[in-house]
């Protein structure tokens, strides 16, 4: 959809059928065409898999209605090539919708993005580890063992997976000219700062002010 000089693009989809988006070549393969419309060649040929593999993949995708065809064009052997595109920039598996078993493949992606959030925050404050801060609140708050940081980051997931379906369904009717990767980190960041309002969450980011701020900061600053 194009509205003057600019490319809009449907920002989000909630995956109903989470089980589609456990399968890690599934993820990157709406990640390529996230950036732009691949042939199943193109992928086959980024990932390092056969075309049958990689067809395989995109035949539960086009079943699945996350992505279509988006030109048809002869390639350098004259056969015609279809390239495909996603129907939304960001899929968010719908944690209404998940069963309590497969929640554990998406709570180890949601516990690495915030490794690397800790991480970000650690590196734009100060020396001390911000990861540390909050571990402390949350023992104080919970009166946990010393030593589960597991335990910490997965409630901090499990609450990031929640609250990602009920902030993403505020996206699937609008259009954006952001990239994927741009709305996906805007949409983490509001998350995010949803978390910090609720229940034991905002008992424990409030002991923790710096990160608060930062947090609240990186999210207006992107609007």
């Amino acid at each position: 959809m194009r509205v003057g000089d600019v490319t809009l693009k449907r920002a989000v989809k909630i995956v109903d059928n989470p089980k589609i988006l456990t399968d890690p070549i599934r993820r990157e393969i709406l990640r390529l065409l996230v950036i732009q419309p691949h042939t199943a060649t193109q992928l086959a040929e980024k990932l390092n898999l056969t075309k049958s593999t990689v067809g395989h993949h995109i035949h539960t995708l086009q079943r699945a209605k996350l992505i279509r065809i988006k030109w048809a064009k002869p390639g350098s052997h004259g056969i015609v090539e279809k390239y495909y595109e996603p129907i939304a920039l960001v899929f968010i598996e719908n944690y209404n919708k998940m069963p309590v078993e497969m929640r554990k493949y998406f709570l180890s992606i949601h516990m690495e993005r915030l490794r690397g959030m800790f991480s970000t925050l650690q590196l734009i404050g100060d020396a001390t580890s911000a990861f540390r801060l909050v571990r402390e609140s949350w023992e104080h708050m919970v009166e946990a063992p010393r030593g589960l940081n597991s335990d910490l980051l997965s409630e901090l997931a499990n609450e990031t997976l929640r609250c990602m379906t009920q902030i993403g369904e505020g996206y699937e009717r609008e259009m954006t000219d952001l990239d994927g990767e741009t709305l996906l980190t805007k949409i983490y960041s509001e998350t995010l700062r949803l978390i910090l309002t609720r229940g034991i969450w905002r008992k424990v980011f409030a002991n923790v002010s710096g990160i608060n701020v930062l947090i609240t900061e990186g999210n207006s600053q992107e609007r």
